[in-house]
C-alpha cells in the first residue's frame, strides 16, 4: 500500500484530497498498488472538514512516519515548503508539487536530492495546471533538439486581456473583474508583472535545455501599461496582445529567455487562445512545432496533474522521475535586447520614418502607431530618439 500525506489544505491541497478519494479504486488500479491518504499537513483546525481524521500540524509525524511514500507540496512559497520539501527527500519519501516558484528557483538542488536518497520529486501541476506538458516535453520529445519554447503561461494575464477586448473596459476595471471571479489573489504582483510567466518558463527551459535557468536570469515586463488604444491597434493589424514567456535556442548552444507582452496575429494559435486557458508551443528539430492547451489553473485541473504525480511516484518508475539538471550557466543567457523583431509603437505626436502605420477609429488626436520593420530593442531605441512615446510591444515573428 502507498500511503500519502498532504502539505497544505488550500485550494490545490483540497482538491488533491477529493481527487484521491473521490477516484481512490481508479487510481489504485493505475497505480498497481492501493493509494491512501493517511495525513494532512495545516496549521488551522477544521472539524467540519470530511476529512478530519486526517489533520496533523506538525511535520515531524510525517517525516518520522515509515509508511509515507509519497508527500504532495502544496503549500507554495519557499520557505516551510523548501525545508519540508528537503526533509521529506532526505527520509526516501518521494515529494509531488505544484509549487512554481520553489522548483524555479531550487529545482535543480531538489531533483539532486530526490536522486541520492531513492526517491523521485514531480512538478508536473507547476507549469500549465492541468496541461501536460512538463513529461511530454522530457520523454515524448527526448529525441529532438528543443529549438523555442513560447506560450501563455498565466490565466490571469489572459483573462484581463480578453475583457479588455470583449467588454472594451480599461486594465484596471478587467483587473477587479479577475479579482472578483477568483482568477487574481487580492496582491496580483505574481500575475500581472509576469512573474508567474518567468518562473514557469524557468522550469520549462530547464527541462528543455537540459541546466538550470534562474528566475533573474529572465528579463521580465508585465502587462500593466496596456491599455485599449494599444487594444484598438492591434485589432486594426489583426492581431491581439498576448502575454509570453519565450525560450529561444540558438546554434551556439545559448539561449534567450524573456517575458513580455507582444502583439500575436490571429492567425498564430496562439492568437485565438481566450480567458484563463494557457497554450504552450514547443518546437523541436525534428518534430516541428508541438502545442499544449487547456485550463491553466483551477482547483480539480491543477488537482488532477499532482494525482497523477502521485500515481507515477507510487509506481516508482525509473521513468517517473527527471533528470538533475545541470548547474546554472550565466555565459549561456542571451540577452533579450539583442533579439530582432518587429514592434508595436504608439507616438503621442510625429511619425515614423519607416514602418507600417495603423488606423484605429477615435483614437485621440495627434497619436498614431506603427509596426517596425525587424529590430534590436537597441536599434529601436536609437529611432524613437527625441520622440513621446507611449507603447512599444514586440511583435511575434
Amino acid at each position: 500500500m502507498v500511503k500519502v500525506a498532504i502539505l497544505g489544505f488550500g485550494v490545490v491541497g483540497s482538491g488533491v484530497a477529493e481527487v484521491l478519494t473521490g477516484n481512490g479504486a481508479g487510481i489504485s488500479k493505475k497505480a498497481d498498488d492501493l493509494i491512501e491518504l493517511k495525513y494532512i499537513l495545516d496549521v488551522r483546525d477544521i472539524p467540519d472538514s470530511p476529512f478530519a481524521g486526517c489533520f496533523v500540524k506538525d511535520f515531524a509525524v510525517i517525516e518520522a512516519d515509515p509508511e509515507i511514500n509519497v508527500v504532495v507540496e502544496t503549500i507554495g512559497g519557499v520557505g516551510a515548503a523548501l525545508d519540508f520539501t528537503e526533509r521529506a527527500l532526505k527520509a526516501g519519501k518521494s515529494v509531488v508539487s505544484s509549487n512554481k516558484e520553489l522548483v524555479a528557483t531550487h529545482g535543480r538542488r531538489l531533483l539532486e536530492l530526490a536522486a541520492q536518497n531513492n526517491a523521485v520529486y514531480l512538478f508536473e501541476a507547476s507549469v500549465g495546471g492541468g496541461i501536460p506538458i512538463l513529461r511530454p516535453l522530457s520523454e515524448c520529445m527526448a529525441a529532438n533538439d528543443i529549438l523555442e519554447i513560447c506560450g501563455i503561461l498565466n490565466g490571469t494575464a489572459n483573462y484581463i486581456f480578453t475583457r479588455m477586448v470583449q467588454d472594451g473596459i480599461p486594465f484596471e476595471q478587467a483587473l477587479k473583474g479577475a479579482q472578483a471571479n477568483g482568477y487574481a489573489e487580492q496582491n496580483p504582483a505574481a500575475d500581472v508583472e509576469g512573474m508567474d510567466t518567468c518562473r514557469k518558463l524557468c522550469i520549462l527551459s530547464s527541462i528543455a535545455f537540459g541546466w538550470h535557468l534562474l528566475p533573474e536570469q529572465v528579463p521580465t515586463t508585465g502587462i500593466t501599461k496596456i491599455t485599449l488604444a494599444d487594444e484598438a491597434y492591434a485589432a486594426a493589424c489583426g492581431r491581439r496582445i498576448k502575454l509570453l514567456g519565450r525560450a529561444i535556442a540558438r546554434e551556439d548552444g545559448s539561449v534567450c529567455p524573456y517575458v513580455e507582452p507582444h502583439f500575436v496575429s490571429l492567425q498564430d494559435p496562439l492568437g485565438g487562445v481566450e480567458d484563463v486557458f494557457n497554450a504552450i508551443k514547443v518546437k523541436g528539430d525534428a518534430v516541428g512545432d508541438v502545442m499544449f492547451y487547456g485550463r491553466g489553473a483551477g482547483k480539480l485541473p491543477t488537482a488532477s496533474a499532482v494525482v497523477a504525480d502521485v500515481i507515477a511516484a507510487a509506481r516508482q518508475l525509473t521513468r517517473a522521475g527527471y533528470h538533475p539538471w545541470q548547474e546554472n550557466q550565466p555565459e549561456k543567457v542571451l540577452p533579450a535586447d539583442q533579439l530582432e523583431s518587429a514592434w508595436y509603437v504608439r507616438l503621442a505626436e510625429g511619425t515614423l520614418s519607416t514602418g507600417e502605420k495603423l488606423t484605429i477609429a477615435g483614437g485621440e488626436p495627434g497619436e498614431s502607431g506603427w509596426i517596425t520593420q525587424p529590430m534590436t530593442r537597441g536599434q529601436l531605441d536609437a529611432l524613437l530618439a527625441d520622440r513621446k512615446v507611449l507603447s512599444v510591444i514586440r511583435v511575434l515573428d
